[in-house]
């Protein structure tokens, strides 16, 4: 939890409550559509969509939580010129709790569009859901840290399991991503480089105190940060996983309408 958060303009409030706002209902309008368009999937890809729809659901349910904890922690003075901190602590560590469990999801669920043999993606699995949820446990000492020093040892920690989950999807999964073929071979490159791009994004977030913000500036900074990245890697990858395992689902010859059905039953 954040005690003793610094003031803040009204401008610099609203930026973070209206982007927490939007989010919980960008993941809960993510949930619905994943839900509804798992049924159009070949049922053996319907998982993935299920999974999809489980990750935008943990992070709704905990934005939303954030959301309610971010307008108690602030209460606007007298004048009507700043926010200040009303006393109750800001507890962003739902934001890790969120992470621990949706960021091992998202590497599991993007192995399981990919074509791997079955003996294969349930061991790539476990490695990378083990590595995700190392990265975000190791991340967070430094995250609610006071002192430099320690939020550096911390987040070169963290660094680690990121690396070697980069390693796993670019040489292992890389493999099997180039037999792919036509669009679904493209939309699996995406989702690699999304996965890239976005969870990229996040130590850089995680280091601007270092960048020459402070004070509020800094809270402002990183929340903001966090709640776009989510945003992308969660609901915008979601929608990737889904055009792959439809686009599975047309090669090996449903008709993806209503409902998927092979097409010899047309």
């Amino acid at each position: 939890m954040v005690e003793g958060l610094p003031d803040l303009t009204p401008g610099q409030f609203s930026l973070v409550y209206n982007m927490f706002s939007f989010t919980v209902a960008t993941m809960f309008a993510a949930f619905v559509y994943f839900v509804q368009a798992q049924k159009n999937l070949a049922p053996k890809y319907r998982v993935s969509m299920m999974v999809s729809s489980l990750v935008v659901f943990i992070a709704g349910y905990h934005y939303f939580r954030i959301f309610n904890s971010w307008d108690a922690a602030y209460v606007l003075n007298d004048a009507a010129t700043m926010y200040e901190y009303s006393g109750k602590p800001f507890n962003d560590a739902y934001r890790y709790v969120d992470w621990l469990l949706t960021v091992p999801l998202l590497v599991i669920e993007l192995v399981m569009v990919s074509g791997l043999p079955k003996g294969k993606s349930g061991s790539m699995m476990a490695r990378l859901g083990i590595a995700a949820a190392a990265m975000i446990a190791l991340g967070y000492p430094g995250e609610i840290a006071t002192d430099t020093a320690t939020r550096v040892i911390w987040g070169i920690a963290s660094t680690v399991p990121f690396i070697y989950i980069l390693y796993v999807l670019f040489t292992e999964l890389g493999s099997t991503i180039n037999e792919q073929t036509g669009e679904v071979k493209v939309l699996l490159k995406n989702a690699r480089l999304l996965m890239l791009f976005t969870w990229g994004f996040y130590p850089i977030v995680y280091m601007a105190p270092f960048a020459g913000f402070e004070g509020a500036s800094s809270l402002v900074t990183i929340q903001v940060g966090y709640t776009i990245a989510d945003v992308a890697a969660k609901a915008g990858f979601g929608v990737l996983i889904y055009a792959i395992a439809k686009g599975k689902s047309e090669q090996e010859g449903f008709v993806v309408d209503e409902m998927a059905q092979p097409v010899a039953a047309q």
